[in-house]
């Protein structure tokens, strides 16, 4: 069960059949999932006719709705920013700019190897080439990762079609892994046991005096908010 807009809904079933997979909705059993929801989901319309049949009840009038865990002043100052960002229409996409990041990222791999294939594998070329590749892949990567997020097209569907050619086809890398780590990453940052980063980085991430006794002792927690 989870809580979203201090309605109750039971997605035990649900969970299995979750486009964005069965752990970033899981780690929120039990808790209030409203600002990871919001996050995650542009459409809205869709999602919630699904949300109908899973709803179970509600919060009593009583009861808060956030962690205990976290601080509300903090969580109601998070929400008014978010809705003043939504207003100044810093959240839709600016696809001239995605199309000039896209073109100069494919020019630069082209550009690699055709800098090899016409000049040769000697020292300065191959290092030209080589520079171009490495910019072209570092800039691939951070595309991706926008389309990912759905934050180049309005519509989900046209950034998981582009997604899958940039991370899939130019880099080499299945688009359904980098989705199923990456949204457990934003759904639960640098919460031990539920943050992938984490895992895949454990001695990176957990440097410092306090870190480190709590991974140590097992007992590290969520942050608080």
């Amino acid at each position: 069960w989870l809580v979203i807009d201090r309605k109750v809904y039971d997605v035990s079933k649900f969970s299995k059949h979750h486009p964005g997979g069965s752990r970033v909705i899981s780690h929120y059993a039990g808790q209030d999932a409203t600002d990871a929801f919001v996050a995650f989901h542009s459409d809205m319309t869709l999602v919630k006719k699904y949300l109908k049949s899973l709803q179970i009840g509600e919060l009593a009038p009583d009861q808060p709705s956030f962690e205990s865990t976290k601080k509300k002043l903090l969580l109601e100052d998070f929400r008014e920013l978010r809705c003043t960002i939504e207003k100044m229409g810093l959240l839709r996409p600016n696809s001239i700019f995605f199309f000039l990041i896209f073109l100069h990222l494919l020019v630069l791999d082209a550009a690699s190897w055709l800098v090899v294939w016409y000049f040769g594998i000697s020292l300065v070329p191959f290092a030209v080439g080589m520079a171009f590749f490495t910019v072209a892949q570092i800039q691939m990567s951070w595309f991706q990762h926008d389309l990912g997020h759905c934050s180049v097209f309005r519509k989900p569907k046209w950034n998981r079609l582009l997604h899958i050619v940039v991370i899939d086809v130019l880099k080499g890398l299945p688009a359904s892994w980098w989705n199923h780590l990456h949204n457990q990453h934003h759904a639960k940052p640098n919460c031990f046991r539920k943050d992938p980063d984490l895992n895949m980085h454990p001695l990176l991430f957990s440097l410092g005096r306090t870190l480190s006794v709590e991974v140590s002792t097992g007992t590290a927690g969520e942050p608080n908010l």
